[in-house]
């Protein structure tokens, strides 16, 4: 198996299951760069086996994952100059300049990352718990099925403390709805496991405790079906999404985002690339709850 810093793999069932788990518990398993980096490795090493019919996502600790690293000490060390800074900082666009530097570098970290593990050749399982929040969701949606036990919650906050227009992968109005997307975005508001499922985003909601046994009972369902057949069912199902304009509204929204990173960096005379307090916003360390949505209060 192989041995990674930020995530462990492993395989289940005479290697029919690929567990991918993001195992930075104490930083809620924050994405940095190097988690990026491994998870890729890690899709496409279960990609490469003819064994794994199944990929499973998830997370050790409390929850799946709290969305981008917005500053942990790893994260800082990894984006600074010097011997342990992280090679993909000065490739693919790091040492650009301008806008052009981080269009290129989130077009490939976070962007097309997700697209490719969407269009991974095995059928993937995200396995949810906990706050599941902004470039968690990415994750996440990045997945062929989502299954959840009852603590998991969903919000993208990213444009009620950051003043940006959603995360990266905007898949929001394909997994909410349309309206849906622009209310919970407006507002900041989560979602629960049961109103996610009500969306039709959530295959399974698990009681609290029984999320790891019961997502590979869940998988082991799938690994049934013939592996020939399991990738036609995923291929017919995102050519329709594709067809019906999904990759080309990813692409078009992605390109937004970087038009609000520009519009901040103008703001702020390069200084921020998002919103914070100096700019008329808020300091996210200090942003109210994240509340509940709910029908019958404003």
């Amino acid at each position: 198996m192989p041995e990674y810093t930020y995530v462990a793999y492993e395989t289940v069932d005479d290697g029919t299951i690929a567990v991918i788990s993001l195992n930075r518990p104490k930083q809620r398993n924050a994405q940095n760069r190097g988690l990026l980096v491994e998870l890729n490795d890690a899709f496409l090493t279960a990609e490469a086996d003819d064994a794994v019919r199944v990929v499973v996502l998830r997370g050790e600790g409390t929850l799946f994952s709290s969305g981008h690293d917005m500053g942990s000490s790893a994260d800082v060390t990894e984006r600074n100059p010097g011997p342990e800074q992280h090679p993909t900082y000065v490739s693919n666009g790091g040492s650009r300049d301008g806008i052009e530097k981080y269009w290129l570098q989130e077009w490939h970290y976070f962007f097309n990352n997700n697209r490719r593990w969407r269009d991974l050749r095995k059928i993937t399982i995200a396995s949810v718990k906990g706050p599941v929040y902004a470039a968690g969701l990415m994750l996440a949606w990045a997945c062929d099925l989502i299954v959840a036990d009852e603590t998991a919650e969903f919000a993208d906050v990213v444009g009620t403390r950051l003043g940006m227009c959603g995360v990266e992968y905007f898949a929001h109005p394909w997994e909410f709805g349309h309206r849906r997307a622009k209310e919970l975005l407006l507002t900041g508001d989560s979602v629960s496991a049961d109103e996610a499922y009500r969306f039709g985003m959530l295959s399974r909601v698990f009681p609290a405790g029984r999320l790891d046994e019961d997502t590979i009972a869940f998988a082991r369902r799938i690994a049934k079906v013939p592996s020939a057949a399991a990738l036609m069912i995923k291929e017919s199902v995102n050519q329709a999404q594709d067809n019906q304009g999904f990759y080309n509204a990813l692409q078009a929204a992605f390109t937004v985002h970087e038009l609000n990173h520009a519009h901040w960096g103008m703001v702020s005379g390069g200084r921020m690339l998002y919103q914070d307090e100096t700019l008329g916003g808020v300091n996210w360390r200090d942003a109210e709850p994240i509340r509940p949505m709910a029908k019958d209060k404003p």
